[in-house]
């Protein structure tokens, strides 16, 4: 990241070289020296601090590196007035700013940042506006629209880089500290918990590493995952931690935190990845709660469909028709050891049954075909193959070896098909089997934030290269998810009590449409509403129990402060 600032360049020589690469002049630092065994002497180490400015060789765009090894280096932090255009959209700070005063965000940013709690609050406000995470784009952002700094200040990308550097990790914990410990720890509730993981940058990130990789790119990951409440339908708390480690081995160590939380009177609502049978017990262990779909124990559960099916599928009673499915509930063990009864709940949907059928019979097809293009070759069919499909040999197991024909397994192929449709959800607790799909389903609320998260807040891959500000950032990010899905459940509750879904009540579209509303710089160098709010606007404005009355004050008490600024 270059800033969008210039730097005088430093004289060649005491660490410092020139390296131009395709028509651009990249300036190196030296920072150590490292003994080469095969060389048999110290090579220099370096790293690029910035670029030659292209219409004066004696300045140069400095980046992050700059920054990192010339702390000293005396940068424009404020950027003038004038880089503030004379049209402000105002719609989606008027909403941004009713959340963050309604959870009392901007006290506690102010408590644990200080002095620049404003910048952390636009900043968070960036990533949910402009659905980006680059800095060096903020200075955009903060060009035509309103911010929380003091006198609204523009910050240049400079300050923001240092600004993330300063950030600690002992902040953002303190924050989460403080957050949960307003939450009702009496209150019996449900977490849903979930992970993913995003691509870094190359560099001194010690979270990025090659791991379990969701979308198979083949660069470094670190894992993130949240835990979300369900009941209060909120975002609790967030973990990062280093790509290789598996989401089945980190459960128990977010289950200690909930516990140092306060989150004793819990229940946890986990996805199939999560299912192992160190992980059940370790929550029996803690006494927490489990809704978990079905992962591991495929035998058991593929038994107990097959000794109830036919007996709930047509059955009315048995039917949850806001979901289109048919359940039924079973007592059984979970594992071999295990010393207490399950609820297993078995699900059946003509319409999962018709898309499984489908995908089964594809697959079927593609392997039979491919496994006849092989017929007559020295190969050894692979196991994934096997499953419907039996292999007969010339010579099997010699070097001559040649595959003469595939047979299916016919057996093996009806009992994929008796299976289709059918899917279970295992609960620690005694409940229906549509108190158990409601509860998971509620998970949806947390797969959304993560789709929130890397579609909507530029957060797919994070644009840094060293430790602090990757983790500011995920701590900006956390709040600005906060933020977000305030949004997002205010905009649902308001879709419910119309009875109709709208095509602007997303959160993007919403946030589009609220931008839409703006103050203009007249000649008196006065801002004022362009024009009257917009029917849309109203109604995506009611969902914060906002009007076109408080958009207007608003207007005016902005108005009132860039006056102030300017003079």
């Amino acid at each position: 990241m270059y800033l969008n600032i210039t730097v005088e360049t430093p004289a060649v020589g005491n660490g410092i070289s020139h390296k131009p690469i395709k028509g651009t002049k990249y300036v190196y630092y030296e920072h150590g020296r490292r003994y080469d065994p095969k060389k048999g002497y110290t090579v220099p180490q370096t790293t690029s601090i910035g670029k030659i400015c292209e219409d004066d060789v004696t300045r140069m765009y400095p980046n992050g590196n700059y920054l990192k090894f010339f702390p000293d280096a005396e940068l424009p932090e404020e950027l003038p007035v004038s880089n503030r255009s004379g049209c402000l959209k105002i719609g989606a700070y008027v909403v941004i700013k009713k959340i963050i005063e309604h959870y009392k965000l901007d006290d506690e940013i102010c408590k644990i940042i200080g002095k620049d709690a404003g910048l952390f609050l636009d900043l968070a406000a960036y990533v949910i506006v402009a659905e980006n995470n680059a800095a060096q784009y903020y200075p955009d952002y903060a060009f035509n629209h309103p911010l929380f700094t003091d006198s609204m200040k523009i910050y240049s990308d400079s300050k923001i880089s240092s600004f993330l550097r300063e950030i600690t990790r002992d902040d953002s914990i303190e924050f989460q500290n403080d957050w949960n410990g307003k939450r009702n720890h009496r209150e019996k509730i449900y977490i849903s918990y979930d992970s993913t993981n995003k691509h870094c940058q190359a560099g001194d990130i010690e979270l990025a590493e090659f791991g379990h990789e969701k979308d198979k790119q083949k660069k470094p990951i670190y894992n993130y995952s949240i835990a979300y409440d369900r009941n209060n339908r909120l975002p609790l708390f967030y973990e990062a931690y280093p790509g290789s480690i598996n989401d089945v081995s980190q459960l128990q160590f977010m289950l200690e935190k909930a516990a140092a939380y306060g989150y004793k009177n819990a229940g946890f609502i986990l996805d199939r990845g999560y299912f192992s049978e160190p992980n059940i017990r370790f929550m029996d262990k803690n006494g927490y709660d489990f809704i978990i779909m079905v992962k591991g124990c495929k035998e058991l559960v593929n038994k107990l469909v097959l000794e109830n099916k036919g007996t709930f599928e047509d059955e009315w009673e048995a039917t949850m028709p806001y979901y289109d499915v048919s359940g039924i509930t079973v007592e059984s063990e979970l594992f071999p050891t295990d010393e207490k009864k399950r609820y297993f709940h078995i699900y059946y949907s003509d319409y999962r049954k018709a898309k499984e059928r489908a995908k089964l019979n594809s697959e079927i097809r593609d392997q039979k075909e491919y496994l006849e293009s092989l017929k007559g070759t020295n190969v050894k069919i692979d196991n994934r193959y096997t499953e419907f499909f039996d292999p007969i040999y010339y010579h099997e197991g010699k070097p001559d070896q040649v595959l003469q024909m595939v047979r299916e397994k016919k057996n093996a192929i009806s009992q994929a098909i008796k299976l289709c449709g059918y899917f279970c959800i295992i609960t620690s607790r005694e409940m229906t089997a549509a108190e158990a799909l409601d509860l998971y389903k509620s998970r949806d609320a947390s797969e959304k934030l993560f789709r929130g998260d890397k579609s909507y807040l530029g957060e797919r891959t994070m644009r840094t290269y060293h430790d602090e500000p990757t983790h500011a950032k995920i701590f900006i990010e956390f709040v600005a998810l906060i933020i977000r899905n305030k949004i997002y459940t205010c905009l649902k509750d308001r879709m419910q009590e119309l009875q109709k879904k709208k095509n602007y009540m997303t959160v993007p579209a919403a946030l589009k449409e609220l931008d839409k509303i703006e103050i203009i710089r007249q000649m008196d160098g006065v801002y004022r509403l362009d024009h009257a709010i917009t029917a849309t606007q109203k109604d995506i404005l009611q969902a914060f129990n906002l009007n076109a009355s408080t958009v207007k004050k608003e207007a005016g008490m902005l108005s009132k402060q860039l006056d102030v600024i300017t003079e």
